[in-house]
């Protein structure tokens, strides 16, 4: 394992954890501006828990969706798929800050250190995978429907909510990268070097040592 590599890794998995927490509950997943005249400006916004509006003079009024079975199948798919990131990152940071090789929590068993900091780079891309799905489904739909033209609704634009999930994906990604191929296993054809430790037994007396000082039970008539 690369300890350097590990430490990049853990560092941009720790950056798309943090992203895909400032992302989640940002306003700003949609924009729309709503010209009424030379005065009065609206601005109206939603991300996937409310709806908010703001006028020239900066007054916010923003209001909760109010059925969850009522909303929008991607809405739903997207909310799920933003907290199954954030789990995904927790379980990665942990298994990583284990896993890691400069690391002391776990010992100084490297292989099963190895193992596990595999298991968070795997957690980091199921994060970036769900964050991905989530944000480029909510950007689809807001991009259908802008170009659409015989859609009756309001027209929205994409917000900078998404830039930082797309920002967040692209981390998480990376990093599980990283961290797989720092956890590479060794050939099965290197030899494992052995430390040397001397025999606390004595000196082993050789053969020939050996024959010279065993009596002998015949005399030298024996032998015609």
């Amino acid at each position: 394992m690369n300890a350097i590599v590990e430490a990049l890794a853990f560092l941009l998995g720790f950056l798309a954890w943090l992203m895909v927490g400032i992302a989640l509950p940002n306003r700003y997943w949609k924009v729309s501006s709503v010209d009424g005249n030379v005065i009065t400006t609206s601005t109206i916004y939603e991300n996937l828990w409310m709806s908010c509006a703001t006028d020239s003079t900066g007054v916010h009024n923003c209001r909760d969706f109010p059925s969850l079975l009522a909303l929008n199948g991607y809405i739903q798919a997207s909310r799920a798929l933003m907290i199954a990131a954030i789990v995904f990152g927790t379980f990665g940071l942990v298994a990583t800050l284990v896993g890691m090789k400069c690391s002391k929590i776990g010992g100084e068993n490297y292989v099963l250190k190895g193992r596990i900091a595999a298991i968070g780079g795997v957690f980091f891309l199921l994060q970036g995978i769900c964050t991905m799905i989530a944000i480029s489904w909510y950007a689809a739909n807001i991009t259908q429907q802008f170009f659409d033209q015989f859609y009756p609704g309001t027209k929205y634009e994409i917000g900078e909510g998404l830039y930082i999930g797309w920002s967040s994906g692209t981390l998480a990604i990376c990093g599980g990268a990283c961290l797989l191929c720092a956890c590479k296993v060794n050939n099965p054809n290197e030899k494992t070097q052995y430390p040397y430790q001397p025999s606390s037994r004595g000196h082993v007396l050789s053969a020939g040592a050996v024959t010279q000082s065993a009596p002998s039970n015949y005399g030298r008539n024996a032998y015609v």
